[in-house]
């Protein structure tokens, strides 16, 4: 992979449960192996002893100074106001200033995605950024938005999040024209609470390819390409799915225990459960994009291993690279300017 042309990729170097170890190493795969230019963010002194144990293979790699380190349990206002020096907010600041095209952190995700807001700045019109993932599917990635960057939302909130998780979804995850659907509690138009009548009227007139409400189930079936619902329904369909992917290989693994035909049969399926458990892996992603500020910004799990981190570096390259704020900003634009479909 070709080196960004929009700059290097800033990485909260110091966050994260394994950083800064997981960070740097992380780094210097995505360096090696893709080609990227990684700006590390942090405590120049630890950085720099954990850069030499990889010798040459780290050469050339920048770091940039930030005193202060924001904690899994500090407010999320904290790298905006008393932790101004943090790596967090300089990362935040560098894409801001223009020395970075990209921002990824695996550190508090509630200060991530204020730093990202209130530093960054969000593109015009957009009211509520949103997070997104995406979720494992039989042939491709579906991809999830919001996941809890947004608990209540208003119906042009949920349409805000179409546009840009179709964007996304086109230019990162490779799909040509992405269907979107609108999560509800049926597939019939009308079905739903107000919010998700009153949105399916605004993405019925948005110019998307909108397929219409969807269901649970149609999030890893393969049937839509970007669902769309507030954060609060997102975030609950997110745990749930991690919680109920955590048992099935819990309760596999207690079976092979108890019964030598379970292992037997286990021992004969461990290529299908390779490649389910890679397709449900986020570490393949590395983060989950925060669509909507300035820059792009991918925020990732707070236990993220070198490999998430390299794989979050890779999806942040191709985030910065393809076009996708350009496009938001474009058609947020249009939308605003249609009566009827701004800000209802």
């Amino acid at each position: 992979m070709a080196r960004g042309a929009f700059g290097p990729i800033a990485l909260d170097a110091m966050g994260g449960d394994h950083a800064p170890a997981a960070t740097v190493q992380g780094a210097v795969e995505a360096v090696r192996q893709h080609g990227l230019n990684v700006l590390l963010v942090g405590r120049e002194a630890v950085l720099r002893r954990e850069l030499a144990k990889y010798g040459s293979s780290a050469r050339g790699m920048q770091i940039v100074d930030a005193p202060d380190v924001v904690a899994m349990d500090d407010p999320p206002i904290a790298p905006a106001r008393h932790k101004r020096d943090s790596s967090m907010a300089v990362a935040a600041r560098l894409v801001r200033d223009g020395q970075a095209s990209a921002f990824v952190t695996a550190g508090n995700s509630g200060a991530a995605m204020v730093a990202a807001k209130l530093i960054m700045g969000t593109i015009e019109g957009v009211e509520r950024p949103a997070l997104a993932t995406p979720t494992p599917g039989l042939d491709r990635q579906t991809l999830l938005l919001d996941v809890g960057a947004n608990v209540d939302c208003k119906p042009h909130h949920l349409m805000q999040f179409a546009v840009m998780g179709h964007f996304y979804s086109q230019a990162v995850l490779g799909v040509a024209n992405p269907r979107v659907g609108l999560l509800s509690i049926g597939e019939e138009e009308g079905k739903g609470n107000h919010l998700t009548v009153e949105t399916y009227r605004l993405l019925s007139d948005a110019g998307l390819n909108f397929v219409g409400n969807v269901e649970g189930r149609d999030v890893y079936a393969g049937t839509v390409d970007v669902v769309v619902c507030d954060g609060f329904v997102g975030n609950v369909v997110l745990k749930a799915s991690e919680g109920l992917a955590e048992m099935i290989y819990a309760l596999l693994r207690r079976e092979a225990k108890n019964s030598a035909a379970s292992a037997v049969g286990l021992l004969l399926a461990k290529g299908a459960l390779t490649v389910l458990r890679r397709k449900g892996d986020y570490a393949e992603y590395g983060g989950a994009p925060l669509l909507g500020v300035k820059g792009a910004c991918l925020v990732g799990h707070g236990r993220s291993s070198p490999k998430a981190i390299r794989n979050a570096l890779r999806s942040a390259n191709s985030y910065a690279t393809r076009g996708v704020i350009r496009h938001i900003e474009e058609k947020i634009a249009q939308l605003q300017a249609r009566p009827g479909l701004g800000g209802v």
